[in-house]
């Protein structure tokens, strides 16, 4: 399998809400545990890519947002990308990373995804989170008529068409917000780290329905950090722990949904480019922002057949230490979605997973793994999606 990219150092700060903290405090806190963990100073960086998404919407800082958070890092002089894609920007900043390294541009790239996204006025995070479509598109008539973000009003329409196909239950969606929940109670780093019931799960505030407030992602502040470097950077380390990027491909979605949706074309076509079987994948971290993606997933991805995902999810196959383990660190739902950090986050886990450092939440044997990271929404599909491929 394709070893031109390896990843050598990952960080991440703890994910929660945190009003006290400035989008550089989170940056520098997971760049430098990333350096740190890769055994590098930061002179050794050829370049760097900052991923946010609102920071221009909440804190008002625009155009040199990667400069601004880690001026005080020691990178000056090298070039500083900030990327910007919605939900999806960690994944992206990460995918450019890969072709610059892979392509021989750099010897080694940096990537920091941060985001607050707190504040004390919640319409101001909401309102910034509704921007991620296209505002000269008439909307459905069903978005906005929940009490919460529009996008759940998406991810719910959809929920109930699936439901009515394959007899998936609300106690079926509450299960995977438990099995979320457990997961995040061995990640010190989660945001939510209290088990929960399907009882308790059912009984919390309807969002949109069939979505409960615990089906639904939250609001949250973060930042995580992945450093990339090439074989012939790798010879020279002296203890390395190489985790090999198979593929990564980035897709925009069609909004007459004249081609697949964006997620599946992406994540299909890391599996041609890395010669998977999605099937023989052992850990994944997917797009969970509302608990009925991911049995979802389980399908449109190739976990298992179609109309089969409520099955794998009762089999506890996706479960921790499960035959295919997905988002053993609580996903979206549970380790919390402060969206500029997410993709950049979902690479740290995998890459612990993969070096087996993942403790009580550990996939045993793990070799071969999936990130899936989507933002934004225009027309009937999603606005960008990530898929990205990693093994050891």
């Amino acid at each position: 399998m394709n070893k031109q990219c390896a990843i050598i150092g990952v960080g991440m700060t703890p994910f929660g809400k945190f009003p006290d903290q400035t989008v550089r405090m989170m940056s520098e806190q997971a760049a430098r545990a990333a350096l740190a963990d890769a055994g590098i100073a930061a002179k050794d960086v050829d370049q760097v890519y900052f991923s946010n998404a609102v920071a221009g919407l909440i804190t008002g800082q625009e155009m040199v947002r990667g400069q601004a958070a880690l001026r005080f890092l020691g990178l000056q002089g090298q070039p500083v990308v900030n990327v910007e894609n919605a939900c999806a920007s960690g994944s992206t900043a990460f995918n450019l990373a890969w072709n610059a390294v892979r392509s021989g541009q750099a010897q080694v790239a940096l990537v920091v995804g941060a985001e607050r996204m707190t504040h004390e006025d919640k319409r101001v995070s909401f309102g910034a989170l509704a921007k991620a479509v296209d505002l000269e598109e008439e909307l459905p008539t069903h978005v906005g008529s929940g009490s919460g973000s529009i996008f759940m009003d998406i991810y719910a329409e959809k929920t109930r068409k699936y439901m009515a196909a394959t007899g998936c239950t609300r106690e079926d969606l509450a299960q995977i917000v438990v099995k979320s929940r457990r997961a995040a109670s061995l990640n010190p780093l989660a945001q939510f780290r209290t088990p929960t019931t399907v009882e308790e799960v059912l009984a919390s505030r309807v969002i949109s329905d069939p979505l409960t407030l615990q089906m639904c992602s939250s609001i949250g502040d973060g930042a995580a950090a992945v450093v990339l470097c090439s074989p012939a950077f790798l010879k020279k380390m002296t203890a390395p722990k190489p985790v090999w990027v198979g593929a990564s491909v980035m897709v925009s979605g069609t909004p007459d949904a004249s081609l697949d949706p964006a997620a599946l074309r992406a994540t299909f076509s890391a599996y041609e480019a890395a010669g998977v079987d999605p099937r023989d994948l052992h850990v994944v971290e997917l797009h969970d922002a509302s608990a009925p993606s991911e049995v979802m997933y389980y399908e449109s991805l190739g976990f298992c057949a179609p109309g089969e995902g409520v099955g794998l999810l009762r089999s506890g196959a996706t479960d921790l230490n499960g035959r295919i383990s997905v988002n053993p660190s609580g996903g979206l739902l549970s380790k919390g979605h402060p969206i500029g950090a997410t993709g950049a986050a979902q690479i740290v886990e995998l890459t612990q997973q993969l070096r087996g450092e993942s403790g009580p939440r550990q996939r045993e044997g793990a070799k071969l793994a999936l990130a899936e990271n989507g933002g934004g929404q225009v027309g009937l599909d999603g606005a960008a999606a990530v898929s990205t491929i990693l093994h050891v």
